[in-house]
């Protein structure tokens, strides 16, 4: 079960985009990187073909590391929260935020 999931609203804990927030747009949990809308786009160089033939630059989404963010428990306050797994009494597994006293993640 990944702790940060798609359409998670995620805060940048690290490098150069650190403070800033975002909603999560795709996880890959084999890399271990997420895309966070807005953060991290870069340019492709593209060479000239027949649909493109004066080539150029294209804008990409790069992705950033998933230890890099941290999920947001409070929108009003910004607060975040490390994420965990809790088994309900009918044997379902939910993420809980531990920062909030294992507060149950939607």
């Amino acid at each position: 079960m990944p702790k940060i999931r798609k359409d998670d609203l995620v805060k940048i804990i690290a490098g150069k985009h650190k403070g800033t927030t975002g909603k999560v747009v795709a996880v890959d949990t084999k890399a271990g990187a997420v895309l966070v809308e807005g953060i991290g786009v870069g340019h492709r160089h593209v060479k000239p073909n027949q649909l493109n033939p004066r080539g150029g630059k294209k804008d990409i989404h790069v992705p950033l590391d998933i230890s890099k963010v941290a999920l947001i428990v409070d929108e009003k306050t910004g607060k975040t929260s490390r994420v965990g797994t809790v088994k309900n009494a009918d044997g379902d597994k939910t993420r809980v935020a531990r920062q909030a006293k294992n507060k149950e993640i939607k």
